[in-house]
């Protein structure tokens, strides 16, 4: 059904059928600047700070009205986020540093995920406020964030499945966690949360009526608790659980790994509770450590306790959003709050990795989504997030373009771009399959090929929300 609906869209994108009267006058009603402005809003995590006139500005252009537009800054790193993993998953140029690491470590491409579910938290703060602020109930807002959570797992399951290449998709190689599904699963967590604590900040709030300093922080500390008991599970999970035939707290790649001791312990405590859990055949069988560490058990960079981080990650992004909320307009302080906040994440970083790749108490590994690689990449997307705003919202010296397009639309150029990755124009047989040249091309022009079909969307008011 899904991809029906997408290859529909491709359909309309590609047939001049605009011209038929009935259709264009359907498209005209659905897509007026009200109806713009609700499938926006509707987003997973997208923010509703807009109103129905800054909807028809050009790109670049801010409303100048008493109603705060919306933050292009959010759609802009969203976006970002997203062309870069589009360009690796595209191949990157087949230059290493566009690969995701085999295990221990950083590359660009470890990089976009976390940034991506960072943003998501921030936006979803400011959504949930919204939406309260008009009154809207919190159990209606309850069914809306369980059937996009539901949404996100089944387009993940059904739709963007790499067991598809092991045959037809069936129970037997179904694979259960991926990308959407922990977004899904994040997403839940946080928006449920939220909504549990939440009140709405009111419009007209200020520094005299909310003189605190802590005062993103203070009202919330049942939310603190609880990401606290829940990164106790983790630190517990991982390091005290009993794995057998492996040592306890080990978080190495197995295969020949460690001088080869633990061939069978790839990820430690988190490959066992996925293979306990879900089945060797449900999780991803070809993962990154494999080729360097010659791993033979399958691991999911998506599985269960690597969840609980995405959740903390997440929920140091909707942070970033409450500072926006609660500082709204003081440009000032919501920057300097998130300088705080990069520091804050950053130095637990440097305790726990102690500035290497290797040698540290928790290294920074994508795989395991271990806490020093939560702390090490919001403390980078709080500096990014920092700079974007300063160039988007305060200079205004950047309207976003071109990722703001792509921003607007996430979730349909990620679902498109893995549905379509192996289909020209996004692909094509090389003359010569080692040189970076033709796989950098080929990257580059599927990357901005989506690019160019998220602002044709853009500027037809389409716009795929969950």
């Amino acid at each position: 059904m899904i991809l029906s609906c997408f290859l529909s869209l491709s359909v309309y994108l590609l047939l001049p059928f605009n011209s038929i009267e009935p259709i264009r006058n359907w498209l005209y009603k659905k897509m007026n600047p009200r109806e713009t402005d609700r499938l926006i809003n509707s987003e997973l995590g997208s923010p509703r700070r807009t109103d129905s006139t800054s909807s028809d500005l050009p790109a670049g252009v801010w409303s100048t009205g008493s109603a705060m537009p919306r933050l292009r800054s959010l759609d802009t790193f969203r976006g970002l986020a997203l062309a870069i993993m589009v360009f690796v998953n595209y191949g990157g140029g087949k230059y290493w540093f566009f690969k995701h690491q085999s295990w221990n470590g950083l590359t660009i491409a470890d990089l976009v995920f976390p940034w991506f579910v960072f943003i998501m938290g921030t936006s979803t703060v400011l959504s949930l406020s919204s939406v309260l602020r008009r009154g809207c109930s919190k159990g209606r807002l309850l069914l809306k964030i369980l059937w996009r959570s539901f949404l996100l797992f089944l387009i993940g399951v059904v739709v963007v499945n790499p067991n598809y290449c092991l045959g037809p998709l069936s129970w037997e190689n179904l694979r259960i966690p991926g990308v959407l599904q922990r977004l899904g699963c994040t997403y839940l967590v946080v928006a449920g949360l939220e909504l549990l604590f939440a009140k709405p900040v009111p419009d007209s709030s200020s520094v005299e009526a909310l003189s605190s300093v802590f005062q993103d922080l203070l009202p919330f500390w049942p939310q603190w608790l609880f990401m606290t008991l829940l990164e106790a599970v983790w630190l517990c999970l991982t390091f005290l659980l009993d794995v057998p035939g492996c040592p306890t707290g080990y978080l190495g790649p197995g295969g020949i790994g460690d001088s080869g001791e633990y061939p069978n312990c790839t990820g430690g405590a988190a490959g066992y509770i996925d293979r306990w859990l879900l089945g060797e055949k449900h999780i991803y069988q070809h993962p990154s450590s494999n080729v360097l560490y010659m791993t033979t058990v399958p691991f999911d960079p998506e599985g269960i306790l690597g969840t609980i981080n995405s959740v903390i990650l997440a929920f140091l992004g909707l942070q970033a959003g409450k500072i926006l909320l609660f500082y709204k307009d003081q440009h000032q302080q919501i920057m300097l709050r998130f300088c705080v906040w990069t520091a804050i994440l950053g130095v637990p970083s440097l305790v726990l990795t102690k500035c290497s790749t290797e040698e540290g108490l928790i290294p920074v590994n994508k795989n395991l989504w271990s806490i020093s690689y939560v702390t090490t990449l919001s403390s980078f997307a709080f500096t990014l997030l920092l700079l974007i705003y300063y160039l988007v919202d305060v200079k205004r010296v950047w309207s976003g373009v071109p990722f703001f397009f792509l921003g607007m639309n996430s979730i349909l150029v990620y679902v498109g771009h893995e549905i379509f990755e192996n289909y020209f124009p996004f692909k094509w047989k090389m003359r010569d399959t080692q040189s970076h040249s033709e796989h950098l091309a080929q990257a580059l022009i599927g990357t901005s090929l989506w690019i160019i079909i998220s602002y044709v969307l853009y500027r037809k008011r389409i716009f795929w929300k969950i």
